[in-house]
């Protein structure tokens, strides 16, 4: 469809893909120089005397996090109602158990207020989203873990460029995973990242992405665990080279766009804006929420009215006990009210750097028009 608008599109220019070119022509196309350097420049970029680890994506950062943190079955990690489901997925994969807090409505993050009550003498972790690039309340996250001995692993997938009071969030804190995934803010076209200070974190990491094989002095080979395959290439590095250098200004595009949003989509009864936040927020995507059958649609409709026009959206997120796997090991969704309404009203509304103003202008009228059956 002509001038058909996505809800998101990577932003790839010819520069990279001449880098890539000569990565392919160079014989060496797995782990290498430009993996060594990506990690390099995201620990630069992130600052805080930070060490990066990249990997296969951010699901895999977070499940090597919770290993590498020790955390096993029958113990227990806080995780947000609504997020992706990787984020509560990981915590099962690991033989832990997934305690759900409920979200805010607006900010779409983990209630701080609520998560002290969730806690039992089996948690041992808290794992804040900052969704849609928007910051958690890092201050009551590290002061409740504090005061409990627990590890904080961020799931930052939707959050680089973010800073939380003046700091970028993975400069500071416990366990950081970032995303780049090609809707993320910037790509690796799959990928993400591990940062931390913690010594024994990242040796663990070394090992558990590349088959736990340890190598000594002499660089002969021995296996220390059961590691997996989440090894970085040296393609997808070079294309986060050049995605890091124009981060700050997809982000600052980003804010631009998430604001004209804000001037021109006007809040209604049925229809609800996302909480706004700084000039510090990444702004990642543009969710909604619209109660669809005030105005006699479905969101399946409504999404499909919108594509017939030529506007791509989505949905971030189901609520995670409302989805079948979690049901079914007993999870009942109503327990939290705020990510089960979200899951059933969020709607993603186009945002990636390339867009022009009128673009958003059109989204606004557009979703205008739907709504009121035009």
């Amino acid at each position: 469809m002509k001038d058909y608008l996505p809800f998101t599109r990577p932003q790839i220019d010819e520069q990279t893909i001449a880098g890539v070119a000569e990565v392919l022509r160079s014989g060496w196309i797995t782990t290498g120089p430009y993996v060594t350097r990506f990690e390099a420049a995201l620990a630069a970029y992130v600052g805080g005397g930070r060490q990066v680890r990249v990997c296969t994506s951010a699901t895999g950062a977070l499940e090597m996090a919770l290993v590498a943190a020790d955390i096993g079955p029958g113990e227990e990690v806080i995780v947000p109602a609504m997020s992706f489901a990787a984020s509560a997925n990981v915590v099962v994969r690991v033989g832990a158990v997934p305690v759900f807090v409920d979200v805010g409505l607006r900010s779409r993050n983990i209630d701080v207020k609520q998560m002290e009550a969730a806690l039992t003498p089996r948690t041992r972790a808290i794992m804040p989203v900052h969704f849609a690039g928007l910051p958690a309340d890092l201050d009551a996250v590290y002061a409740l873990a504090e005061r409990h001995r627990l590890r904080v692993i961020e799931d930052a997938a939707h959050a680089i460029g973010t800073a939380w009071h003046g700091r970028r969030i993975g400069s500071f804190g416990d366990i950081v995973c970032f995303s780049f995934h090609p809707n993320k803010n910037m790509t690796t076209i799959e990928g993400g990242a591990l940062v931390t200070t913690d010594e024994k974190v990242l040796t663990a990491v070394e090992q558990l992405r590349f088959h736990g094989i340890q190598r000594n002095a002499e660089g002969e080979i021995d296996v220390v665990r059961a590691g997996g395959k989440y090894n970085f290439s040296d393609v997808s590095a070079r294309i986060g080279i050049d995605q890091l250098a124009k981060l700050e200004d997809f982000n600052r595009r980003r804010r631009e766009l998430a604001g004209r949003y804000f001037q021109l989509l006007k809040e209604q009864d049925g229809l609800m804006l996302p909480e706004r936040g700084d000039q510090d927020h990444s702004w990642h995507i543009f969710t909604v929420l619209i109660d669809y059958s005030r105005f006699g649609f479905t969101r399946p409709r409504l999404q499909r009215a919108m594509h017939d026009r030529g506007i791509g959206t989505g949905v971030h997120y189901p609520s995670i006990p409302a989805l079948t796997f979690y049901r079914q090991l007993g999870y009942a969704p109503e327990r939290w009210p705020n990510a089960l309404r979200i899951g059933r009203e969020t709607l993603t509304l186009p945002l990636f750097p390339a867009m022009r103003d009128t673009d958003v202008e059109r989204v606004v009228t557009t979703l205008a028009d739907v709504l009121k059956g035009g």
